[in-house]
C-alpha cells in the first residue's frame, strides 16, 4: 500500500510522509511558521558566519600575539572550539532545513548528529567548570598558580574535558535509536535532540529517561556546583583584598567568564533537565535556538569587548599584518 495513501474522509499525508514510511527522519524546525522561513534562514546566516568567524579569531588570536598565552587564554580557545563544533553541527542542517522543508535525514546521520550535539554540551560544561577553576587558582592562590596551572596540566584537562563527554552521548544516542520509531517520523525540531526523538517513540522509555536525568546530573549539574563553590571563594577572596582597584580587576576578569555560564546554564538547562517536559516544541526550538546560534555568537563578543588584553593584541595582530606602523603594546 503506498505510503501517502490514505482512507476517504481522512486528512491528507503530510508531503513528507514518504521519507518517513522509509526510514528516514523528517526535521520539522518553524514549521509553524512557514512564511517566515526565508526571512529566518536570512537572519541565521549572517549569524552563523559571525558565530565561525568571531570564534576562529579567538582560536587563532592566542597563536599570533604572545601576550595571550596565558592558561585562561588557552581555555578560552577550546570554548571557541566547541562552540564552532557546535555550530557547524547543528546550524548547516537548520539552514537546509528552512530553505528546502522536508528533506529526509537518515538514522545514521541523524545519531550522528545527536552524538555530536550531547558530547559539545558536555564538553562546554567542563570546560567552564576548568575555566572558573583557573580563575579560583588566579585569585585565591596568586602566588602559586604558575606551578599549579601549568602547560602540561592545562593540556590535559582540555582533553579530558574534550572526551569525558563522549562516552555518555555514545551509551545514550545507542540506547535511544534501538527503541522503535512508531507513525511518521516528523521531528518537531530544527536537529535531532533527546525530547523530540522520545516523543516518537512507542515504547515505555522511564528508565532511559530516569537514566539520562541521572546523567545530566553529573554532566551539567556536578560543573555547576563546581562552578558556584570557586566564584563563592572568589568573591570571599575578593572582599578582603584592601584596594577598591584590585577587587575591580579581580572581578574584571570573571566578569565574561560568568555571563558565559549564565547563558549556557540558562537555555541547555530549560531543555536537558527535562527531555520529555510540558514545553510545547515551538518554545523549545526558540530556546534551542539561543544556545546554538546566539551564544556562539556572543561569546567572541563577551569576551572581545569586556576583556582589554585581548583588544590589545588584536590591534597588535592588525597592526601588525596591515604594516599601520608601531602597535600599542599590552596594557
Amino acid at each position: 500500500m503506498p505510503a501517502a495513501w490514505a482512507p476517504p474522509g481522512a486528512p491528507a499525508a503530510p508531503p513528507w510522509a514518504n521519507l518517513s514510511s522509509a526510514g528516514q527522519f523528517v526535521l520539522l524546525g518553524f514549521a509553524h511558521v512557514p512564511a517566515l522561513r526565508p526571512l529566518l534562514a536570512a537572519l541565521f546566516l549572517p549569524a552563523f558566519l559571525l558565530a565561525l568567524l568571531g570564534n576562529a579569531l579567538i582560536v587563532l588570536l592566542p597563536a599570533l600575539d604572545a601576550g595571550l598565552r596565558a592558561p585562561m587564554y588557552f581555555f578560552l580557545r577550546q570554548l571557541a572550539l566547541v562552540k564552532m563544533c557546535f555550530s557547524l553541527d547543528v546550524v548547516p542542517r537548520l539552514l537546509g532545513t528552512l530553505l528546502r522543508p522536508g528533506r529526509g535525514v537518515s538514522p545514521a546521520g541523524c545519531a550522528l548528529q545527536l552524538l555530536l550535539v550531547l558530547s559539545c554540551v558536555s564538553s562546554e560544561c567542563f570546560l567552564l567548570t576548568a575555566m572558573a577553576w583557573d580563575r579560583y587558582v588566579a585569585i585565591c592562590r596568586p602566588l602559586r598558580y604558575g606551578a599549579i596551572v601549568s602547560p602540561r596540566l592545562c593540556h590535559r584537562l582540555a582533553a579530558a574535558c574534550w572526551l569525558a563527554g563522549a562516552p555518555v552521548a555514545l551509551v545514550f544516542t545507542v540506547w535511544l535509536f534501538r527503541f522503535p520509531f512508531c507513525g511518521p517520523r516528523g521531528i518537531r525540531h530544527f536537529f535531532c535532540d533527546i525530547a523530540p526523538l522520545l516523543s516518537l517513540v512507542c515504547a515505555d522509555t522511564r528508565v532511559f529517561e530516569d537514566n539520562v536525568l541521572a546523567a545530566t546530573v553529573l554532566v551539567m549539574i556536578v560543573p555547576f556546583c563546581l562552578i558556584a563553590t570557586s566564584y563563592a571563594q572568589i568573591l570571599a577572596t575578593v572582599l578582603r583584598m584592601p584596594s577598591a582597584r584590585g577587587r575591580r580587576k579581580a572581578l574584571s576578569t570573571c566578569a565574561s567568564h560568568l555571563i558565559v555560564v549564565v547563558l549556557f546554564y540558562g537555555t541547555t538547562g530549560v531543555i536537558h533537565l527535562r527531555p520529555k517536559a510540558s514545553y510545547s516544541p515551538e518554545s523549545k526550538q526558540v530556546v534551542s535556538l539561543s544556545y546554538t546560534l546566539v551564544t556562539p555568537m556572543l561569546n567572541p563578543l563577551i569576551y572581545s569587548l569586556r576583556n582589554k588584553e585581548v583588544k590589545a593584541a588584536l590591534r597588535r595582530v592588525c597592526c601588525h599584518h596591515l604594516g599601520s606602523g608601531p602597535c600599542e603594546g599590552p596594557p
